[in-house]
């Protein structure tokens, strides 16, 4: 927390006075009961020892030291939803993400997830998704339709490919897409750049095997996306067992010869964390390991409140004033509902 005026926290001296002209009325107040001679009638305006007669008290106390607070006008930091923020979504779309292990399935899932994502990152943030399997397609570009966004969706069963999974080539179509995505990124100097599109660009990927064709090992597509300063956060999807089951001689996508008397061929399809986790740390990402649709949803949840969002300093002088005023009110009350009463 942070104050706009500082000095004026030298108000809350006034707390400490107050508290020692409460002792100092108690004690007067206890001078008075020795010298009163009617105890029966002192009995029962004094109404006992108990604790619940410093409530008042406390609750006015609290008060005084939020006012003394407000008038410093405290500032926090909290996250906001920036105009020119641009989230990439990265989502494999190979093969593999047909098993089964994940409920429906893991594309299943996937797609379900960023729907919810969708949900919770701010509207005013523009939002692109890349599909890859052995190499990367621009499914929809940067932008606030999340109307264009669902329908892309909801067509990525049709990002075939050639089969197989380019991760490195993936995250460079990331980095270029969002790249051009930055408003005046060319104008910049580089240290500038940089440090702009770390706040305003960054790159969610999803993904379940190793790497197996591509230009661009892993590591290489990471590197580029350190180079612009984007932080990529990685979600591994998938069980270490998962298995595809595919008919004899058939490909991921059911191409080539089938027969086989009804015998289905199973593929191991386990996914690659330790990849995904070093492409996470490279750029300054967050991994996250998915090994059911809730798993994902809660990953994708996470990040949707969190992305596209920038450190702001907010200021909380009215809501301390309102904290004030209700513990002035509820001071009040109690005093009046506990005070006691002559008979």
């Amino acid at each position: 927390m942070s104050f706009g005026h500082p000095y004026l926290l030298l108000t809350l001296l006034v707390v400490p006075l107050a508290i020692g002209l409460y002792l100092l009325a108690e004690r007067r107040r206890m001078r008075y009961a020795v010298t009163f001679t009617n105890l029966d009638v002192l009995a029962s305006v004094a109404g006992g020892r108990s604790l619940r007669r410093f409530v008042p008290a406390a609750l006015f106390l609290l008060a005084l030291a939020a006012l003394c607070v407000a008038l410093a006008r405290p500032h926090r930091s909290t996250l906001v939803a920036s105009d020119q923020a641009t989230i990439i979504l990265v989502v494999d779309v190979s093969g593999s993400m047909h098993a089964t292990d994940v409920k429906p399935s893991r594309l299943g899932a996937a797609q379900e997830a960023v729907r919810t994502f969708l949900k919770r990152v701010p509207k005013r943030v523009r939002v692109g998704l890349i599909a890859f399997s052995s190499e990367p397609q621009v499914a929809a570009p940067p932008t606030t339709n999340r109307d264009l966004l669902r329908a892309s969706l909801d067509e990525l069963d049709y990002f075939q490919g050639y089969g197989g999974t380019a991760i490195g080539d993936a995250l460079a179509a990331a980095v270029e897409l969002g790249k051009q995505a930055v408003p005046g990124a060319g104008r910049q100097t580089i240290a500038t750049t940089v440090a702009k599109r770390n706040n305003l660009l960054s790159i969610l990927f999803l993904s379940d095997g190793k790497q197996t064709r591509g230009a661009l090992l892993p590591l290489q597509g990471a590197q580029r996306a350190k180079a612009e300063g984007i932080p990529v956060y990685t979600v591994a999807l998938g069980t270490p067992h998962g298995v595809l089951t595919r008919p004899p001689g058939g490909g991921f996508f059911g191409g080539g010869g089938g027969g086989g008397g009804g015998f289905q061929r199973r593929i191991p399809v386990p996914p690659d964390p330790t990849t995904l986790r070093a492409i996470a740390s490279t750029t300054g990402g967050k991994f996250f390991a998915a090994r059911s649709a809730d798993a994902v949803q809660s990953a994708y949840d996470e990040l949707g409140s969190k992305l596209g969002r920038m450190p702001a300093r907010t200021e909380i002088t009215n809501e301390l004033v309102a904290l004030a005023a209700i513990l002035l009110v509820a001071a009040g009350l109690l005093s009046l509902l506990w005070a006691p009463r002559l008979p």
